[in-house]
């Protein structure tokens, strides 16, 4: 079985930065087992596959690995397989074209608007199949400190406070006061499993008001061990769940609200993440998440 895939950097407007992804097309004939082991052949933070849509107005349904598991929602993922079919539509990419794209996904629909523009990288915005909410409980902000390796006094700025929350994968988001704490962050093994073993997997999204862009919001970094992720470039999922952190931290007001925040500078791969809430009665009513996309290589598979 031979199968074309390509790969892109997702939420960055340059090769060699933002978060690689793999995508492999018309993947009907592979079993979860098979994907599963492609994934971790690519042994990037995704890889997804692209199959015949359940329902004919869709474009196609999408299935997401980690090296390790198979994901229900991913947003990097998801901006990049949209961005690259709609670009396989305009192969010329030439003048400026506009496409709706529509994938199944395994926690539901994902709809998405994606902009094609001469001498420019594509843009996507998808609309989150699902609102996001808090959960918990947490660790002890001690235990959450220990985790990522530093101090109970480095954790917390102005308001914000430890929180979980999700759009359809979970996540721990930690505050810390600035960039040199957020630099010193690591996945302490010696601490993660106990603390974080049994938090659905124990991704934990650390984050900073401190930004190296003068006009971003915020930085994070993110670190998921048990997903076979040791640290994230960049995390659509978790910004998507991060507006309900912006929710209760932030005082936005009613209306559209659009935020940048950067991530993967780290580690080398700078990326700007887009998330665009809608407050209404002082309570959180939409969110959506975008970024750019480059494509990056095309090959094949042989199976």
């Amino acid at each position: 079985m031979v199968h074309r895939f390509f790969t892109l950097d997702v939420f960055t407007e340059r090769p060699m930065t933002g978060n690689p992804l793999a995508v492999v097309l018309d993947a009907d004939d592979l079993d979860a087992a098979t994907m599963q082991a492609v994934a971790r052949e690519f042994n990037l933070p995704e890889t997804v596959f692209l199959l015949a849509p359940r329902q004919g107005s869709h474009n196609a349904r999408a299935r997401i690995f980690t090296p390790v598991r198979e994901l229900p929602f991913a947003g990097h993922p998801s901006v990049g397989a949209v961005i690259l079919l709609a670009s396989l539509e305009n192969p010329n990419g030439e003048g400026e074209h506009d496409a709706m794209v529509v994938l199944e996904e395994e926690i539901g629909v994902v709809r998405a608007g994606v902009r094609l523009r001469s001498g420019e990288a594509p843009f996507a915005f998808i609309d989150l199949p699902k609102l996001p909410e808090e959960v918990g409980p947490l660790p002890s902000t001690e235990d959450l400190a220990h985790g990522i390796g530093l101090m109970i006094s480095d954790v917390g700025f102005d308001n914000h406070r430890p929180m979980g929350a999700t759009a359809g994968l979970p996540y721990m988001f930690v505050p810390v006061r600035d960039r040199e704490a957020l630099a010193r962050c690591q996945s302490n093994r010696i601490f993660w499993d106990a603390n974080f073993g049994g938090a659905d997997h124990g991704a934990v999204y650390v984050y900073c008001r401190d930004t190296e862009e003068e006009f971003h919001a915020f930085r994070g970094r993110m670190f998921a061990p048990g997903l076979g992720i040791e640290e994230d470039p960049a995390t659509g999922s978790a910004v998507a769940a991060f507006a309900c952190v912006v929710a209760r931290f932030e005082a936005l007001g009613d209306g559209e609200h659009r935020l940048v925040i950067e991530q993967g500078y780290e580690m080398g791969r700078p990326s700007q993440i887009m998330l665009e809430v809608e407050h209404a009665g002082g309570k959180l009513a939409n969110a959506r998440i975008g970024g750019h996309a480059v494509i990056l290589q095309e090959g094949t598979i042989r199976l």
